[in-house]
């Protein structure tokens, strides 16, 4: 195979996809605007800069995204192979220290033979064999070029940003460690505990601070699984306490008892010199973000070492839009991947490049369409980009998306245990799919 890949985009997804393509023989230039250019939410020049959050989520296989984890593993991802090397603690998730994790991925990048890298500012759309990974934050025209050929399918949607603190200046004798329920650990995560006048007051103030407000011509459409804490509080007085702060499985040891409610703080970096404020999205001005987060107890004095943001989302409507491939219909040999597509989350963002890169893979070599099996976490996720609904949305994968077994046990199991099983089928059954698509031909 003699075929140069353009991969547009650093991210996640290009990064992802430039590493299995280049596995395969190809060659491959991975073209990332950094450091001529960034997006509002970027902070580094590293390639797969983390932005909204240093957490892959839940690591147990009876979690859909945990059996999604340990595919890409099997299936020799990059992006799963540095985010184990650079592990910090999180209970029951897989967080990763974010520098370690972009140093790694851009060195094993760089060091790779089969990959060149370039900085360019791409506002047209290539010529294939090429795909196009920009992500959430596609440039303006670039985004102009793509809905200019996809007409009115192109969405856009808005996501938030949590804030980060510094561990010095957290209270620590106003919080206490423990996981919920203590899985993973009793030092997983910092909790602030909240009476119920303090919590009744936060949320008042959540309410009323002042917002970032989009501009005039922009629609706000937030991602179910990320509102901002205000958009939460705005639906009523409970909802934060069923949300992100609910207090359930953490026993405060100074009462014994769960509090009315719960902040948990969740490691940053391998040092523990930050910590994340779990699930806080907003939208808040930088000045109502520190008053208010501030009220939180323990976080009296706290110092922010990033604030949090609303920043812009692009999708496109895949079901309509792509092939099953993933291959632009009004654009051959043009493929899409990432959360432009459609997915949502770190790890889905990644295994829709691992996927791609392999379907691309397989044109090349003149194989037959091959896709992964719709009992796995990857041919779910895959299935979700090509079903046609009224109203496409994004998604992070899940359970439902996964090809229901013909036959379960005749005792009533536990929901783990029965995910389990379903984690066991696709392991069996994504393990012949890797080895047929494990190389170039």
């Amino acid at each position: 195979m003699t075929h140069t890949i353009k991969v547009i985009g650093g991210g996640l997804a290009g990064c992802e996809a430039a590493w299995q393509l280049a596995q395969r023989g190809l060659r491959v230039e991975l073209v990332e605007q950094k450091p001529i250019a960034r997006t509002p939410a970027q902070v580094t020049d590293a390639l797969c800069e983390l932005v909204c959050s240093n957490s892959f989520r839940g690591a147990a296989l009876s979690n859909a995204v945990g059996l999604l984890k340990e595919e890409l593993r099997r299936g020799g991802s990059l992006v799963m192979s540095c985010a184990d090397a650079s592990a910090v603690p999180a209970g029951g998730a897989l967080a990763v220290d974010r520098e370690r994790f972009s140093a790694e991925i851009t060195a094993r990048i760089d060091a790779h033979p089969n990959i060149t890298r370039a900085s360019a500012v791409v506002t047209e759309l290539p010529d294939g064999p090429a795909i196009v990974a920009t992500g959430p934050l596609t440039g303006d025209a670039l985004a102009s070029a793509l809905a200019a050929l996809v007409g009115a399918e192109h969405l856009a949607y808005y996501d938030a940003i949590s804030p980060v603190i510094a561990a010095e200046s957290i209270n620590w004798e106003r919080v206490f460690r423990a996981s919920r329920y203590d899985k993973g650990g009793d030092d997983a995560y910092v909790n602030c505990p909240l009476t119920r006048d303090e919590y009744a007051a936060f949320v008042r103030e959540v309410v009323a601070a002042k917002k970032v407000e989009p501009r005039e011509f922009e629609e706000t459409r937030y991602f179910e699984g990320c509102l901002p804490i205000e958009v939460m509080a705005e639906r009523g007085a409970d909802t934060l306490r069923y949300g992100p702060m609910k207090p359930v499985g953490l026993t405060d040891p100074r009462t014994g008892r769960w509090p009315f409610a719960c902040v948990q703080l969740r490691q940053e970096d391998a040092a523990a010199s930050a910590y994340n404020i779990v699930g806080f999205q907003t939208r808040m001005t930088f000045g109502e973000q520190a008053r208010v987060i501030r009220m939180i107890p323990g976080l009296e004095a706290a110092e922010f070492m990033r604030f949090g943001s609303v920043h812009r989302n692009t999708f496109v409507n895949s079901p309509r839009m792509l092939t099953q491939a993933l291959e632009l219909r009004a654009k051959p040999g043009l493929f899409l991947a990432g959360q432009i597509t459609g997915v949502e989350g770190y790890l889905e963002s990644a295994a829709c490049g691992f996927t791609c890169a392999v379907l691309l893979a397989q044109r090349l070599a003149q194989q037959a369409f091959d896709p992964p099996p719709a009992t796995t976490a990857l041919g779910a996720l895959l299935r979700h980009l090509w079903t046609v609904r009224k109203d496409f949305q994004p998604s992070n994968v899940t359970w439902a998306m996964v090809a229901p077994m013909d036959e379960l046990p005749a005792k009533k199991l536990a929901k783990a245990e029965k995910y389990e099983l379903f984690a066991a089928r696709a392991l069996a059954d994504i393990a012949p799919w890797i080895a047929r698509n494990a190389h170039a031909r």
